[in-house]
């Protein structure tokens, strides 16, 4: 039989860090490779996700610290801030760090670009706008976005979400966070510490719900404590309404109705995978929840694959995405040697201050799973590093099984996203606490509460 001839190799849906590693490994490879993208280049991390949060963050905790410097014997009571500064350098660590978020990138990889919305016509035929190209293989990796709610009023508001946010000119006085997970943490402790009065409004017994309840517990006692922030959790979001130029937020908590006024209104509870692809063309399995693959990354069908956050963005990590990305291509490259994605040591990370890190399985994991296991928990008081950083709410705690070998893992400390790789290491080359213990750990690191907290695991 005649071969079909297409006008691709592979066409990627996506930008983002789902698509564009898969693209550019391909291209290398000599395939004839396309991407398209129907918003910005570079996909949601580099734009409006990981690097210009972590930039606003970044000069949130300087000012907090210097602000902070009278402990340490420095005069620190004229500090202050300028906030389209800091704007400026959140956009100036976006032109750095962002190097995929240029169409000019890709085609200077032999990629070709394509912008507009992607509509599948066939298993092998995609429409763009009014455009149609043809492709033996796809990989979709378009993303996910905020979910707008049914809240009484929803419509009649202005609702910023974590990504319209990063584009105000000046900083509200007041926001109710409507979610309590790791986007809505982060942005209250950002605008909380240049002065903003900021409610937190999550369902769940914690803020931080996928994380241990040392986690959620802590944070919500720094943000209180430390940033005036309300922390309103088991609590139900009624109804919006407008209130002059302000907004009227009610709310449901322990069967008593409030309400309170603020200036804004922000939506950061729930992602919903983008999928109007017209999937429903070529009958590819799909849910509220995401594209469904198998452990390769396919679809139902043999052509084409999806990753990221498309999938499942609830286990959304842009590192895991770049993974999912590299499985694909590789799977597309060498059918015959295809490869799944490891997620056994792949970290979660929050970029609060104190950081939040974890690894494996959680605590709350195992005793659902029924588990037998036991913890080792290290305060960082615990560690001279600690007292010489005036910095002492946070802990390493380690889970293990009876014979010692480590299960997961959390860390709330400065630094933790970077601490959190040596609890990965252990936990993907199946150390025990036993072999972190033995391993010299620097003196006055913050990673010499790894080792306390494993020496604290006691082998039956």
């Amino acid at each position: 039989m005649r071969k079909h001839k297409y006008d691709y190799d592979t066409v990627v849906i996506g930008s983002g860090a789902g698509g564009s590693t898969a693209a550019i490994i391909l291209a290398r490879q000599g395939k004839n490779v396309a991407i398209v993208e129907k918003d910005v280049w570079g996909g949601g991390s580099s734009n409006w996700s990981d690097i210009p949060m972590n930039a606003l963050l970044q000069a949130s905790q300087t000012y907090d610290q210097a602000k902070q410097g009278a402990r340490f014997g420095i005069r620190s009571t004229t500090v202050g801030f300028n906030y389209p500064g800091i704007k400026k350098w959140k956009d100036l660590a976006v032109k750095r760090t962002g190097a995929g978020a240029s169409k000019k990138y890709y085609e200077n990889e032999n990629v070709d670009t394509y912008f507009g919305r992607a509509h599948f016509i066939s298993d092998h035929e995609l429409a763009i706008d009014r455009k149609k190209i043809t492709s033996k293989d796809f990989i979709i990796a378009t993303g996910s976005s905020w979910e707008m709610n049914d809240v009484q009023g929803f419509n009649d508001v202005e609702i910023l979400t974590p990504r319209t946010a990063l584009d105000l000119s000046r900083l509200p006085k007041s926001v109710y966070i409507f979610g309590g997970g790791k986007e809505a943490v982060e942005m209250a402790q950002f605008l909380a510490a240049f002065g903003s009065k900021i409610y937190i409004a999550e369902s769940s017994s914690r803020i931080l719900p996928n994380e241990d309840e040392e986690v959620g517990l802590l944070m919500q006692d720094l943000l209180s404590k430390n940033k005036n922030v309300t922390v309103l959790t088991e609590t139900r979001t009624l109804a919006f309404e407008k209130e002059n130029i302000a907004k009227r937020v009610t709310y449901s908590r322990g069967g008593v109705e409030s309400s309170v006024r603020v200036d804004q209104v922000m939506v950061a509870n729930a992602k919903l995978p983008e999928i109007d692809l017209g999937l429903e063309n070529i009958g590819i399995e799909y849910s509220k929840k995401g594209i469904v693959v198998d452990d390769y990354m396919k679809t139902d069908l043999n052509n084409i694959y999806a990753t990221g956050d498309v999938v499942d963005g609830s286990r959304y990590q842009t590192h895991t995405a770049l993974m999912e990305s590299r499985v694909a291509a590789n799977n597309i490259l060498y059918p015959k040697k295809k490869i799944k994605p490891d997620y056994t040591a792949v970290t979660r990370l929050i970029f609060t201050y104190p950081g939040v890190a974890s690894v494996g399985m959680s605590e709350d994991d195992c005793i659902r799973r029924d588990l037998n296991i036991q913890t080792g928990l290290a305060p960082l008081s615990s560690i001279a590093r600690g007292n010489t950083a005036d910095f002492r709410d946070g802990f390493v705690k380690i889970i293990c099984d009876p014979r010692g070998n480590i299960l997961g893992a959390t860390v709330v400390a400065p630094s933790a996203a970077e601490i959190i790789h040596e609890l990965a290491l252990a936990i993907k080359y199946e150390m025990s606490a036993a072999d972190l213990v033995e391993m010299p750990h620097a003196f006055l690191s913050w990673n010499e509460a790894v080792r306390v907290a494993a020496s604290r695991i006691f082998v039956s």
